[in-house]
């Protein structure tokens, strides 16, 4: 075990530099300068500026400064807001995401497996085709869209929720539906699907044959393993949910990480993009790293072994 997991940190911090190393290139590869836009100041001072970021280096010395960053994990100030240090901002906005992202997740994960085991216990029946219409619009539907329409018709027509900001429970249920929708979807398709080929197995007509409860068979033996396959992709739908939320948090006005970075993209603020990319990505790459460890926790027969001699 110790030897995998010193493998996996290892292919973690390989993975991690080459997602920063592209970041930095397209962050040079894009023309003009952060401090374009500032008309009002003379060229000198944009020049100082420009020195006070390292942007007056060549690129090689640039990169240098911004692994150093990284290593130190302290990104310095804003570009467009000097007296906010990148990490102060990072410490406000990311458990406001965390706490949606994850809220999030926990609906469509719960909310999936539910329609697909009915979905699947009702095959082809009217459940099945409802839930999988469901389904397919969910995944249809982008979640910008689908958060436009619920702030329509729940909070301007039916004005029974509102519709910005994350000051109550309330506030959560609009952005935590538009995030959940689609992965909710996903797992409800891959539930069904994985549940329908584990009922036919052996194991399960034999556990049919002793006279197992229906419930007990479901729970105890083909759920188990029919939820392999949701696991493998929580991963991604972690990544999917968490840079999504980018776009909802702007549309809901929620003071998340999606504001600084949607806000840092359109001014060119090189410490907030390189600041939230490479914490979004150490998470992301954490989350799949314990998705392989749950892998053994949900399926015994998942063993690390040493190669014989």
């Amino acid at each position: 075990m110790a030897k995998y997991v010193l493998k996996r940190l290892a292919a973690m911090v390989v993975t991690l530099w080459v997602i920063t190393t592209l970041t930095f290139i397209m962050m040079q590869a894009i023309p003009g300068s952060p401090f374009n836009q500032e008309r009002n100041t003379s060229e000198a001072v944009q020049r100082n500026m420009e020195a006070q970021y390292h942007l007056d280096k060549p690129v090689y010395v640039q990169y240098l400064y911004y692994v150093k960053s990284i290593v130190l994990f302290d990104y310095g100030p804003s570009i467009k807001q000097p007296s906010q240090t990148v990490n102060g901002m990072l410490g406000r906005g990311f458990p406001v995401s965390f706490e949606l992202g994850m809220t999030a997740l926990l609906v469509a994960v719960l909310s999936g497996i539910v329609l697909g085991v009915f979905a699947a216990l009702n095959h082809n029946g009217i459940i099945d085709y409802l839930a999988m219409t469901i389904a397919v619009l969910g995944i249809s539907i982008p979640n910008f869209i689908l958060a436009t329409m619920l702030i329509q018709e729940f909070a301007v027509n039916l004005k029974i929720l509102p519709a910005a900001t994350w000051t109550s429970p309330a506030h959560m249920i609009l952005p935590t539906a538009a995030l959940a929708v689609s992965p909710m979807a996903i797992i409800a398709r891959l539930t069904r699907s994985s549940l329908l080929e584990v009922l036919t197995q052996d194991y399960i007509k034999t556990a049919r044959a002793k006279g197992l409860s229906p419930i007990k068979i479901i729970i105890k033996h083909a759920l188990r393993n029919a939820l392999m396959p949701v696991i493998t992709i929580l991963g991604t739908l972690t990544a999917s949910i968490l840079t999504g939320s980018f776009v909802i948090e702007k549309i809901f006005s929620i003071p998340g990480m999606g504001k600084y970075f949607v806000e840092s993209i359109n001014n060119r603020d090189y410490p907030v993009i390189m600041g939230t990319t490479v914490f979004y990505s150490i998470f992301l790459i954490i989350m799949l790293f314990l998705v392989d460890i749950a892998y053994g926790i949900l399926d015994p027969r998942i063993k690390l072994h040493k190669k014989e001699q």
